[in-house]
């Protein structure tokens, strides 16, 4: 009998508890639905405000429109100076509230269109799809995190969580160094339990991502004998730097080019007799002739792994590969710094279930993971070190990032900032 009468309290506390927990949910959805069209004049506001990377003033006054808007739900906000790296800086917003795990939530300030793009302006193509700079990469991320916590502080919900918001202002064009430049995040990295990234949901706001790859560079260097061309492969001359420059190259491809979330991209060459090149505009020249044996050759490129294992074991080889060298040449090859892997993780999948099931609950289907190969790079990489679990991609959707046909999609705006708010609000209980 003492069991029986336990099992019923228990059954009874469940059932109001799941109540409670039901009638918060739908509380959360409403708000975001009677606030949608402010969501939608500030994503318009911020779209027509220019922000490439180095339009610092702009980047500025993104950041200047969303600080009162956290500040208003009771955060601590500031933006961080940026010169160390030579960029505007970030904005931070913080509450600690003490109840359930550390969350950090990700967005960035920045666009890839500067002030001299012929791209700058919010224009509606249809009732559902907007043009506009940064629309989907990412100030619909960042709207979708406001509102997400909009919904929360009306609920008095917002006060008593561990949130930690980071908007960065360099995320497409990373300031120099990056330990000064990805600081702030990484040490918001270190404070969190969770990482919650609100990049463009890819069009399809059915999947997230629970791995990203890293995206670093190379620069491979290749010296030859100086000789006229009638005495290539002698033993006194030898094969010339471009030759020893094309064989390390199709060694990559050989050896490299079949394992799966691995690329390594040359996507610079320059060789001759004098050779320049100079790495802020990614440009240079290079002089020789027919008759001459190229005495200098110069390949720059990047390389893109799922997991630092693999990257580190990638660089063994093609350092392996640059010391087999042709005669009477000589080469090295030099790693850039770079975004690290955001490496898939048993913790980033049963995130990525706890969100397909709050999606589910509100009628919005299951969730699924994007292939890492068909995903680029993100701030959220810079985390992968730290927190237990993490997912990206929980932003608007749209198209066309990073050309004058981004678009996004204004129902993922309410969908998206209903499906954030109640899974931080499921986190916390």
């Amino acid at each position: 009998m003492r069991f029986i009468a336990s099992l019923l309290i228990y059954l009874l506390f469940s059932t109001i508890t799941l109540a409670q927990s039901n009638k918060t949910e739908k509380q959360l959805v409403k708000w975001v639905d009677e606030h949608n069209q402010e969501a939608l004049m500030l994503l318009e506001e911020l779209v027509n405000i220019n922000s490439g990377t180095m339009n610092f003033e702009g980047v500025k006054a993104v950041a200047d429109a969303l600080v009162p808007k956290f500040e208003a739900l009771g955060m601590e906000v500031e933006f961080t100076d940026g010169s160390a790296f030579n960029r505007a800086g970030h904005l931070v917003a913080k509450i600690e509230g003490g109840k359930g795990p550390k969350i950090l939530m990700i967005g960035h300030l920045d666009t890839v269109f500067e002030p001299n793009s012929p791209f700058q302006k919010w224009e509606k193509v249809d009732d559902n799809t907007v043009k506009g700079p940064g629309i989907a990469d990412m100030k619909g991320g960042d709207v979708i995190i406001l509102q997400a916590l909009s919904a929360l502080h009306a609920q008095k919900l917002l006060k008593d969580m561990n949130i930690l918001v980071v908007m960065t202002g360099d995320e497409e064009l990373s300031g120099s160094p990056l330990s000064e430049s990805k600081k702030e995040l990484i040490e918001a990295a270190k404070w969190a339990d969770i990482a919650l990234g609100f990049e463009n949901a890819d069009g399809n706001p059915a999947t997230v991502n629970v791995a990203r790859r890293s995206s670093s560079s190379w620069k491979l260097e290749v010296s030859g004998k100086a000789a006229h061309s009638s005495q290539v492969f002698k033993s006194e001359v030898g094969a010339g730097s471009i030759y020893e420059a094309s064989r390390i190259l199709n060694q990559f491809y050989v050896e490299l080019a079949g394992e799966e979330y691995l690329t390594f991209n040359p996507g610079v060459i320059l060789g001759g007799t004098d050779v320049t090149y100079d790495e802020k505009s990614k440009s240079g020249t290079a002089f020789g002739k027919n008759n001459v044996v190229a005495q200098s050759t110069i390949v720059t490129g990047d390389i893109r792994c799922l997991t630092n294992e693999q990257l580190e074991r990638t660089k063994e080889s093609m350092k392996r590969i640059v010391k087999g060298n042709l005669p009477r040449t000589t080469a090295t090859i030099t790693f850039g710094e770079g975004y690290p892997p955001f490496a898939p993780t048993e913790g980033n999948y049963q995130l990525m279930e706890q969100f397909s099931k709050v999606s589910q609950d509100l009628g919005f289907g299951p969730v699924t993971a994007v292939n890492p190969a068909d995903a680029g790079a993100a701030d959220i990489s810079f985390t992968s070190e730290y927190i237990s679990m993490g997912i990206d991609g929980m932003g608007l959707s749209g198209a066309n990032d990073h050309s004058v046909n981004e678009i996004g999609y204004l129902d993922a705006l309410p969908k998206q900032s209903k499906r954030a708010a109640v899974l931080i609000y499921r986190l916390t209980k």
